[in-house]
């Protein structure tokens, strides 16, 4: 007896052709890799063949791959994964796709597709610096629109570039560099004899 998950990796593999990069089955799950330049063709085919039918996109994000094995991983550093839906055959995929330049991450957006991409795809370029292609208001969603930097990124200083205060003379809110000077921590010892012991005395 074939289970829901073959019947959905047969279907996938027989929809997408050599538009498949890879299909990878763990934890119930199904991961689909695709080339930058099949991207949007696949995600319409991911709609609309009847053997899918993934009328939903229920989250996208981007990944920052620079870190990851411990430093072991070589291929390329931003990807964009989502995810999606078939409310026809109640199944979900995993779609992921890497930006082929790591200087300037860039893949096609897919707001044509499915319009809940739009704020999605905002916050991985907030956070990630990801370009998407074709979108039509590609801005800061999540920081503020003075923020320096894609703070999600693992080179991302944890401190950050700026701070923000209210100056009372000048009667607003300014930005300056930031000024953490860095302190060391000693841990307290406690050294008397009877330290927690009831009645000593």
């Amino acid at each position: 007896m074939t289970t829901k998950l073959e019947t959905l990796e047969a279907g996938l593999r027989n929809a997408l052709g050599d538009h498949l990069q890879d299909l990878t089955v763990a934890l119930g799950e199904i991961t689909v890799l695709v080339k930058a330049a099949d991207y949007l063709s696949v995600m319409r085919v991911m709609r609309d063949h009847a053997d899918l039918r993934f009328e939903e996109l229920i989250d996208l994000c981007g990944v920052d791959y620079s870190a990851y094995g411990d430093g072991t991983y070589d291929g390329p550093r931003f990807a964009v994964t989502s995810h999606l839906l078939s409310m026809t055959h109640n199944w979900r995929v995993r779609v992921r796709v890497f930006a082929p330049d790591d200087d300037m991450p860039l893949v096609a957006s897919l707001v044509d597709i499915w319009s809940a991409a739009n704020w999605y795809e905002r916050e991985a370029f907030d956070f990630f610096g990801i370009l998407f292609d074709g979108h039509n208001d590609l801005r800061r969603i999540l920081t503020d629109y003075g923020f320096i930097g894609h703070p999600f990124r693992k080179d991302f200083p944890v401190t950050g570039y700026v701070e923000m205060r209210y100056d009372p003379e000048q009667k607003r809110v300014i930005y300056q560099p930031v000024t953490i000077e860095p302190r060391e921590n000693v841990p307290r010892v406690i050294r008397e004899e009877n330290y927690g012991i009831k009645n000593h005395g």
